[in-house]
């Protein structure tokens, strides 16, 4: 069978926090999906299947499809539930593309989503590290608890991997820590844009990311995202439905998701085999090539016109953007510095301030696409990008630090 064009044609998300005490995991998923439905101008009655995921492991509660599917409208209908860790929204999203290019489903709600707040877990296994961080964002202004600022996985596992990515990066790179105050910076100026977003700072500069203290080197306070309460939701439609129902859709031009098991091959139990650079993601390199190659994409570096990168540390959007080709090697830093980066620049990283600034760690590679589709649909409001966006880039990063998606989305279908 000839493979169909798919689009986004809604989308639909929460305001983000540290604690949504005010609604229940249902209702906080079902706020996204009717968000998306409306945005659309479909009723839930017009969908004929749902893709959903989140990190069960973190609610502390298995198959969440089977006690929230009623809440969603779901009831009755076929729903595919994913998780493949950091990464789960971005499978998501392609999975809902997946279900309808293929013919088996017309229109698909795609949602994902992460309620730390919930969950003893999250909150017990974070550690000490919350003193230093609520004593930062109280000071900052952003008046968070201590409970929940960083999940478990965040802290446990992708920070220790991602202060060795940066290390590595900055050796072969020339960048330093000043630069990482500079992204930081950028994602808090750009999420006070973003009325969804968590962490929202008008006006912060590099200098008051600098002010932090250190958590280990080289990251600060400041580097480090939160663990939001919150969900996301896109729905995707084949061509027909598509042009009939959404002024500008955003379509799914090409995608691709790799795993880099050699990520996870570095102890004495597996011969220490692994790859030594941990910042070297060639599983992101892959997905990248793949995802052009479907898209039609020929030169990134000038037909990518905005990049929504999955980077809860600073440095990730620095070396993530090259392995997606958007800049020559050691050369992203250099980028930052003359204000490409910026919404306004020549290549806008992460306006709606990204996984830095808001993590609702099952939810967020979801964000990705989402926010890429707004910026195609023109619906992003203020932290829109000035310039006609044709082609607009997602990435998402998890599993145990070896996952990798890929989406191209542009404003005409793919070839």
């Amino acid at each position: 069978m000839k493979r169909r064009n798919v689009a986004v044609i809604g989308c639909g998300q929460t305001k983000h926090s540290s604690r949504r005490r005010d609604v229940n995991v249902a209702e906080m998923v079902s706020e996204a999906v009717y968000n998306a439905l409306e945005d659309a101008q479909v009723s839930a009655r017009e969908v004929d299947a749902f893709v959903v995921g989140n990190m069960p492991g973190f609610g502390g509660v298995a198959q969440p499809e089977q006690w929230i599917a009623e809440s969603l409208g779901a009831a009755g209908k076929p729903v595919l539930r994913i998780a493949t860790g950091g990464t789960t929204g971005g499978s998501v999203g392609q999975g809902g593309y997946y279900v309808v290019a293929s013919g088996l489903h017309d229109m698909v709600v795609a949602v994902a989503w992460e309620k730390h707040s919930d969950s003893k877990e999250a909150g017990a296994t974070t550690g000490l590290l919350h003193v230093g961080l609520g004593n930062f964002f109280h000071a900052a202004g952003y008046g968070l608890s201590l409970k929940n600022l960083v999940a478990t996985s965040v802290v446990g596992a992708a920070a220790g991997v991602a202060v060795y990515q940066a290390m590595f990066y900055m050796h072969r790179s020339g960048c330093g820590i000043e630069h990482f105050d500079m992204v930081a910076a950028k994602a808090r100026r750009n999420a006070a844009k973003n009325k969804y977003a968590h962490l929202q700072w008008p006006g912060c500069t590099a200098e008051d990311i600098a002010k932090t203290d250190i958590v280990t080197y080289p990251f600060r306070y400041g580097h480090i995202c939160p663990a939001s309460d919150g969900a996301s939701a896109i729905v995707v439609a084949e061509e027909s439905l598509a042009r009939k129902k959404a002024k500008q859709p955003a379509w799914f031009k090409g995608l691709a998701s790799y795993t880099d098991e050699e990520n996870q091959l570095q102890s004495e139990n597996f011969g220490g085999v692994g790859v030594t650079d941990p910042s070297e993601q060639r599983g992101c390199w892959l997905s990248a090539v793949k995802a052009y190659r479907m898209a039609g994409i020929v030169d990134p570096k000038t037909e990518i016109d905005v990049a929504e990168i999955y980077q809860p540390f600073p440095s990730q959007e620095l070396f993530f953007a090259e392995r997606l080709g958007l800049f020559d090697e050691g050369t992203a830093w250099m980028a930052l510095e003359t204000g490409e980066t910026e919404i306004e620049g020549r290549m806008p990283l992460d306006p709606s301030g990204g996984v830095n600034a808001t993590n609702a760690i099952g939810s967020s590679a979801m964000q990705r696409i989402l926010e890429c589709a707004l910026q195609i649909m023109g619906k992003a409001e203020e932290h829109q990008v000035p310039k006609k966006v044709r082609n607009a880039l997602a990435h998402g990063w998890g599993g145990v630090t070896n996952y990798s998606t890929v989406t191209v989305l542009g404003d005409t279908p793919g070839r």
